[in-house]
């Protein structure tokens, strides 16, 4: 397998206009990856779908040309959510989906997100050939002037993304006399969450549903939730939910404005379906960051959490692998394996509100359905990839561990999305937690600005 030099936890990630963010970087991109997954007989068909960002009008066309150039059809759809591209893939019979998003992160940065055929994210050897491709070059392997491809667009995507999720949400229920506030975080779901929401009977109190191409995830969405948790409070709603900027995760406020993440959210799904006795192999998908609140309050139930490293395809490989159809993050990415192949924010949304409703209950009483373990997760700044390879880094994670040995846990590890290494405690004792981030923090800081030394 060859080194992986763009690809990250999840796909290409950086600033735009930056290596590898470049029109030049995408172009080659598409063309790789449409030589690597096109399969059979002609025609060959990539979907594109793109968030909000400014930079997606120099990545979009630059991608569609590449696949053009190596004899594929384009099918653009325009911003849409993460996993509407994944399902539109599948759905279209398509080669490869491509969604041009940084989901969380500042509108200066963009990604490139690649699914398979099946509608599920690329695996480390898929994407490790696409990088060979692009380092051996492909002038040989391009398209002759008669075989090249077309791109045309899929006027009734958001439709057809919005009858998906829809189907998500049982039968015969609605959510009339509800009133939410839905934080689209300006991103990709502005205009498919509010009409989702008010489709099935709610009142929705909207915020962050003016993208600019500059605004998205500033304030708004689930990793900046103060402006929904406030809204729900002002605005006498029932409960609010924040997306991030492509609609994979979901964070919810209860009717006190009371913060609920995914790992509440995903215990809430649990019991509903094993109640409904949809839940298949009285186990459900985690990874290293899921709470441990969560494992205990899953092993009350008899079901087991499995954890895997960091990044919701992981957490889908092992679902697959198992035969588990549930699984998620603490930071809201949430799978259902009956109706997707990747994260959705709006679908796990619609399965917590439909928990909700069949209670008869308020969103304080059930969407937090056990006490979390206290825990604290700090990221800090990292220049060089071997700042976590130097001896007093590496002594000092070995004295935190020490000092919560038999009290919590540390977890160290380098974002796969940003230049940041991510240091979790968890533990009963908060006080000792917290100094064992702040005291390893100012290790790695003084490390990486030396050098890594």
């Amino acid at each position: 397998m060859s080194v992986r030099k763009y690809f990250g936890t999840d796909g290409i990630r950086g600033k735009a206009n930056f290596v590898p963010m470049t029109a030049d970087i995408a172009l080659a991109v598409g063309m790789a990856a449409g030589l690597e997954l096109s399969r059979g007989a002609k025609p060959h068909r990539a979907v594109i779908g793109k968030d909000t960002r400014l930079s997606g009008y120099m990545l979009e066309p630059a991608m569609t040309a590449g696949f053009i150039a190596v004899g594929m059809d384009v099918v653009l759809v325009g911003p849409l959510p993460t996993p509407a591209v994944a399902m539109l893939t599948r759905s279209l019979r398509a080669d490869l989906g491509v969604m041009i998003s940084a989901s969380h992160n500042p509108f200066e940065d963009n990604g490139i997100k690649l699914f398979g055929p099946d509608g599920f994210k690329l695996s480390d050897d898929t994407e490790s050939r696409i990088e060979t491709k692009l380092t051996t070059g492909m002038s040989e392997q391009l398209a002759m002037p008669a075989d090249l491809g077309r791109a045309n667009r899929l006027d009734d995507a958001v439709g057809r993304y919005i009858e998906h999720v829809k189907a998500s949400f049982p039968k015969g229920l609605r959510l009339e006399g509800m009133k939410i506030v839905a934080d689209c975080a300006n991103g990709a779901a502005y205009r498919v969450a509010p009409t989702i929401l008010q489709e099935l009977g709610a009142e929705v109190v909207l915020l962050g549903v003016d993208p600019n191409g500059y605004n998205i995830n500033l304030e708004r969405g689930s990793t900046a939730p103060e402006a929904m948790c406030r809204t729900v409070v002002e605005s006498g709603a029932d409960l609010g939910l924040a997306l991030d900027g492509d609609a994979d995760r979901i964070v919810m406020a209860d009717e006190n404005g009371t913060l609920v993440d995914g790992d509440q959210l995903m215990a809430v799904i649990v019991g509903s379906w094993r109640d409904a006795g949809r839940l298949v192999g009285d186990a459900v998908v985690g990874t290293v960051m899921s709470n441990l609140g969560l494992e205990k309050h899953l092993r009350t139930l008899g079901i087991d959490l499995v954890r895997t490293q960091v990044g919701d395809r992981y957490v889908v490989e092992r679902m697959t692998t198992d035969g588990i159809n549930l699984g998620g993050e603490q930071s809201g990415h949430i799978v259902l394996g009956d109706y997707a192949t990747t994260g959705d924010g709006l679908m796990a949304a619609l399965q917590a509100l439909a928990a909700l409703v069949h209670s008869g209950r308020p969103a304080s009483e059930v969407l937090r359905p056990f006490e979390p373990e206290p825990q604290i997760l700090k990221s800090v700044p990292m220049r060089t990839d071997q700042t976590l390879e130097a001896k007093v880094v590496k002594e000092a994670i070995a004295e935190g561990e020490q000092r919560l040995k038999g009290k919590g846990r540390l977890l160290v590890r380098v974002s796969g999305t940003e230049p940041l290494v991510r240091i979790m405690a968890e533990g009963s004792d908060k006080h000792l937690i917290g100094t064992v981030v702040d005291d390893l923090a100012v290790v790695i800081l003084s490390a990486d600005s030396a050098g890594g030394r």
